[in-house]
């Protein structure tokens, strides 16, 4: 019975290139009745086109403790760190406004 109860070891690998990473400051999410579509872009200045560079599927059960293990985390970084603030975006030359792709 008390084998039940322990969580089991999970032995996770890491290789060299997804220990990488890729910066992503564009994230796009959508959502299909069987699974959350989460997509990863980096989007530079004055470009037209941007790609994506890494697509996660996730059912809605691992979403949803996606989003509160991101906010426990959160919580512990502004504890120890500070809160984070939002950033307004600053006025282009022309004055046109630079979108905040994360603003809901």
């Amino acid at each position: 019975m008390e084998k039940k109860n322990q969580q089991q070891e999970i032995k996770i690998e890491l290789s060299p290139e997804v220990a990488a990473g890729c910066y992503s400051n564009l994230a796009m999410i959508a959502h299909s009745g069987q699974e959350f579509f989460l997509d990863f872009i980096n989007r530079g200045p004055h470009m037209p086109q941007a790609r994506v560079q890494s697509r996660i599927i996730m059912s809605p059960e691992n979403a949803k403790n996606l989003l509160f293990a991101l906010r426990d985390n959160i919580q512990k970084y502004e504890e120890m760190f500070g809160t984070i603030e939002p950033r307004m975006p600053r006025q282009a030359a022309g004055g046109s406004d630079i979108p905040n792709p994360f603003q809901a």
